[in-house]
């Protein structure tokens, strides 16, 4: 019977491998679609065609002046917030992905506990606090003084919410939320008080900003935040394995030979990186971290690998779709995407609570 037993499980993980590696199969051919989708749509509409000639740098039927305007829509505007769209979408996806393997509860996400405000926190003490006390600082460190700054600010408080939520080896969701809730509410106490002392421009970029847009996004922007990314996203090979060993509790993976210290190390780095560099390019986006890799787990299972690898697919999707949502539904003006991610993941975050509130602490 034992013998019976194993044979179905293994069978069982070989269907959910083979579910897995079609379902990532199926979302990089529909990152490609909404990539181009997303180049095609806006207050001025082209045909993905239209996007394909720009992108290959061909005329097609239209006088050079159309094609100057087009391509100046779709390369200059529309090419650097998809790409930086997808790179943030994600890395917040991969990163909940982690935080949720590392608290071992399918509730964390950067947004909601608290390291999104932390980098924004961080990120608003550079563009509003160092002009004013540490003039010249800035320009002193270049472009990724800013990206720097929130991967510092994501760090320290990631580090400080799992000191605060872990003790003796066990980590508590309802301290974790409760200590997210406290983290935040300082951090936008402090940003508040920066604001305050903003002047009118700063005060209107900022407000924008703190609602998470790709608005700004250039080809620069996009240089500076992807070397976070990748490194940020290089761990997953290193995590995976280990995080699905923490999910049988920290005294077990110790047990297999897995470094239990050095692993949460490490994926406290991996979160401040991508959490730190996502904000600094384009402000707070909650409830990406959650949406996502719980709608994977339900389609290919709980193992990491397959689980980052999908989660960092269809977060970039869910970014670039939301903001394709931003660009139509109140042209031509724009709506800041935090918006629309919080309409979509407010509600499936109460939803998941309510499902899960009785395997829960709470």
């Amino acid at each position: 019977m034992e013998q019976s037993n194993d044979v179905g499980r293994s069978r069982d993980a070989g269907d959910r491998r083979h579910v897995a590696r079609r379902v990532i199969a199926l979302l990089a051919v529909a990152s490609v679609i909404v990539g181009m989708l997303s180049l095609s749509v806006g207050a001025t509409g082209f045909s993905p065609g239209a996007a394909l000639n720009a992108l290959l740098a061909l005329g097609g039927d239209q006088t050079a002046a159309e094609a100057i305007r087009r391509d100046v829509i779709i390369l200059d505007i529309r090419l650097p917030r998809t790409l930086l769209g997808f790179l943030v979408g994600g890395t917040l996806a991969v990163s909940g992905v982690i935080l949720q393997g590392l608290f071992r509860n399918p509730l964390a996400d950067p947004g909601l506990i608290g390291v999104s405000s932390g980098a924004g926190l961080a990120a608003v003490i550079v563009l509003i606090g160092v002009p004013i006390f540490a003039p010249g600082l800035g320009e002193r460190f270049g472009a990724f003084f800013l990206p720097v700054a929130a991967f510092l600010g994501a760090l320290v408080t990631t580090i400080l919410l799992y000191r605060i939520a872990t003790r003796a080896g066990r980590t508590s969701v309802a301290t974790m939320l409760l200590a997210g809730i406290a983290i935040a509410a300082l951090a936008g106490a402090l940003t508040g008080f920066l604001l305050f002392r903003s002047d009118d421009q700063q005060l209107r970029d900022l407000t924008f900003w703190s609602l998470g847009s790709l608005g700004g996004a250039t080809m620069s922007k996009v240089a500076i935040a992807a070397p976070f990314v990748a490194a940020s996203l290089a761990a997953i090979p290193y995590l995976a394995d280990r995080l699905d060993a923490l999910l049988l509790g920290e005294a077990e993976a110790g047990h297999l030979g897995v470094e239990v210290q050095i692993v949460k190390r490490v994926a406290i780095l991996v979160v401040a990186l991508g959490v730190g560099a996502a904000v600094a390019a384009a402000g707070p986006i909650g409830f990406i971290g959650i949406v996502v890799p719980h709608l994977l787990r339900l389609a290919i299972g709980p193992r990491h690998r397959s689980l980052m690898i999908a989660s960092a697919l269809l977060g970039g999707i869910l970014l670039i779709a939301a903001d394709m949502a931003s660009r139509v539904v109140v042209a031509p003006a724009e709506l800041p995407i935090g918006i629309i991610t919080a309409l979509i993941g407010a509600p499936f975050f109460l939803w998941l609570l309510l499902r899960r509130r009785s395997l829960l602490d709470l």
